[in-house]
């Protein structure tokens, strides 16, 4: 892959390869810091219910995580299309591991989110910025390999975060896992010097060919002007998104409950509750390797994402019935496997239907979207404890979860249709005979 200025970046139509040996530095830089991640989440969960706080509280550190996404979203996606990527993901990840240290050291609960608010301001500039690249790095035709395997990196690394967080909480208490997690945020500027792959600033980029087997080049932005993109006019992609925020927002208020739900309705031990989290990552790294090997045109794609919505409300519907923790195990490893089929195909489609110039920008979005309705649903679940028993609320977080993708389904359902009818009505007119490779 080729890097040079903008006075001699080389033609569009230069021929480029996959360069796989980045994807696998940022797979494995996000495998390290979302372990930490994971690691330090589950501490702060469990002693926060173990001074005794409410859910409020613990909804707050989950809030902190997620509003920043959506307040400095649309500013960090300009910085992922406008900044040089390696300036980001170094500075921001150098930053980040700073606030960690401090983390461990913080005891007020309002200081605890303030640290963790300020560690999601850098995830959302570092997150759009890395996802912008992984285009560059392999073309649109390996999105979905790429996307398992980035996806299968994280999960992996986040597997034995939740059951050690268990036992180190309970051997140390939470400064050892804050302070191993720390440590995990150098992954992320290490990579950032070592990937080769760079957009953004005064970079052109040649990258790997795309699926029509041409190279596709972004060209540094004149100055003060940026590529339009508005999400709502790609009648596909609008409604999936939306039907995806619905959903979010309507089970995410689980990510509150489970911990009050397992540790005080189902009597399980800090060691248990780790150990089920844990299932769930199981499940994500098996839905990434599944998603991983199918091609499918976006329609495909965007059914296969409503179906998906769909299970895992049943699933968590399902989990909220059950008398003992031991029945969580299957049921959270179904909604792992489809929370990993999931992710990788939200990549896939912003990947092949998003403009090369602007993916960090819609990236941004989409993560926006995604931080709104968990800021929601984290809200709703810390509020909704003072009222309801942690079974209950489980039981209505998956109902409204199957009801929001029935409701928001139908318009993305019509989008599907337009689409495909669309693409059908473009073949039948073209009088040269050509193959459709899907993405």
């Amino acid at each position: 892959m080729s890097f040079a200025s903008v006075a001699d970046a080389p033609s569009a139509t230069a021929a480029a390869t996959p360069r796989w040996s980045d994807l696998y530095i940022a797979a494995l830089a996000r495998a390290v810091s979302g372990c930490g991640d994971m690691l330090a989440a589950t501490a702060l969960a469990l002693i926060l219910v173990a001074r005794g706080e409410n859910g409020l509280a613990v909804a707050g550190i989950l809030l902190a995580a997620a509003v920043p996404l959506v307040v400095v979203g649309p500013i960090a996606g300009r910085l992922a299309d406008r900044v040089d990527s390696r300036t980001l993901i170094v500075s921001v990840g150098l930053v980040q591991v700073g606030v960690c240290v401090a983390l461990a050291f913080a005891t007020p609960p309002i200081l605890i989110i303030a640290l963790v608010a300020t560690l999601a301001v850098g995830l959302a500039i570092t997150a759009p910025t890395m996802s912008a690249l992984t285009p560059l790095m392999v073309g649109r035709q390996n999105l979905a390999k790429a996307g398992g395997i980035s996806q299968t990196a994280a999960t992996i690394g986040m597997l034995v975060a939740p059951a050690l967080g268990g036992v180190l909480v309970g051997a140390f208490g939470s400064r050892v896992p804050l302070l191993i997690d720390a440590g995990t945020y150098l992954s992320i500027p290490i990579a950032g010097l070592l990937i080769r792959t760079r957009r953004g600033g005064r970079f052109r980029i040649v990258p790997a060919a795309t699926s029509a087997g041409a190279a596709e080049a972004t060209t540094a932005a004149t100055p003060g002007r940026q590529p339009v993109f508005r999400m709502r006019s790609d009648a596909l992609l609008w409604p999936l998104m939306v039907m995806i925020g619905a959903v979010v927002g309507a089970i995410s208020a689980v990510n509150v409950i489970d911990v009050f739900f397992i540790r005080q309705t189902l009597h399980a031990s800090a060691t248990v509750y780790g150990l089920v989290a844990a299932t769930w990552i199981v499940g994500m790294v098996f839905g990434a390797v599944i998603r991983g090997r199918q091609r499918r045109d976006d329609v495909g794609t965007a059914k296969a994402l409503l179906l998906n919505n769909l299970a895992t409300g049943v699933a968590i519907t399902v989990a909220g019935l059950m008398p003992h923790v031991g029945w969580l195990v299957p049921l959270w490893l179904l909604g792992g496997v489809l929370n990993g089929m999931e992710n990788v195909a939200i990549g896939v489609i912003l990947g092949s239907r998003v403009p090369a110039d602007v993916r960090g920008h819609a990236s941004a979005i989409f993560n926006s979207i995604a931080g709104g309705a968990n800021a929601f649903g984290y809200l709703a679940g810390g509020a909704l404890l003072a009222f309801a028993s942690p079974r209950l609320l489980v039981v209505a977080c998956g109902l409204a979860g199957v009801t929001a993708a029935a409701i928001f389904g139908v318009p993305l359902t019509r989008a599907m249709r337009r689409e495909r009818a669309t693409s059908e009505s473009a073949v039948a007119d073209d009088p040269l005979p050509r193959t459709i490779a899907a993405v």
